[in-house]
């Protein structure tokens, strides 16, 4: 059974490459979605490895050796 918003009389939707900013085609047909290619992918994927998307912390972890020194008085 098809999905609703996707009849086969629709072209295939392309989509920005979230790492080269090329197109890419966003369909079943593209094993790589949502990136354009296998290379795209895998940089992704070392960026997320080496934890380059990381969220700066507001303070240190509770485990670090001396404690946030915001809260100590």
């Amino acid at each position: 059974m098809a999905h609703p918003a996707q009849s086969s009389s629709q072209p295939p939707r392309t989509v920005m490459c979230p790492c080269c900013g090329g197109d890419s085609l966003y369909s079943p047909a593209n094993a790589y979605r949502p990136f354009c290619s296998e290379r795209c992918k895998q940089i992704d994927l070392g960026a997320w490895a080496n934890e380059d998307f990381r969220m700066p912390a507001e303070s240190p972890p509770a485990d670090a050796q001396y404690g946030d020194p915001r809260t100590e008085h």
